[in-house]
């Protein structure tokens, strides 16, 4: 069931144009502005952030720069996601917890493959900026299954 917007503005300034989009995991919606009452459990798939061309410099920066990320600064409100639906209310039925441990250890996987061939000319800027992200914020919420870092070694 759909439940988010597809054409979100900039998560950051709200600016209807926007630049790019990176994909973080479901749980990122913890880390973000308006997020709590979210339900990350719920959500499909991963979670689509867009920027403004003036924002996506600055999260290019903090990403490859720095080494983090810009979610605390982003409004959930703004991003693009499905949520499952709501079988309790439809069945009277409750439902058991989303796993979201597989999609976070794809999404890993993938960040880390991508930041591996981060000398690879066919690699973007993009796609490492959203390896970047995706894999700070797990970081930030402890769910990291490889301690080893490739951004540090």
């Amino acid at each position: 069931m759909y439940a988010g917007l597809k054409d979100t503005p900039c998560c950051l300034c709200g600016r209807d144009e926007t630049h790019t989009r990176i994909a973080v995991p479901p749980r990122a919606i913890r880390l973000m502005e308006n997020g709590e009452p979210i339900s990350w459990r719920d959500v499909v798939g991963t979670v689509t952030l867009r920027f403004c061309a003036d924002d996506w410099d600055l999260v290019s920066d903090l990403a490859i720069e720095m080494d983090t990320h810009p979610l605390s600064r982003c409004n959930a409100a703004h991003v693009s996601l499905d949520l499952r639906e709501d079988h309790e209310a439809l069945l009277s039925a409750t439902k058991d917890e989303t796993d979201q441990t597989e999609l976070e250890a794809r999404i890993e996987r993938d960040a880390e493959a991508t930041l591996d061939a981060v000398d690879d000319p066919y690699t973007e800027e993009r796609d490492v900026v959203e390896a970047i992200v995706a894999l700070r914020a797990l970081e930030e919420l402890d769910v990291r299954t490889d301690p080893s870092d490739p951004l540090t070694t």
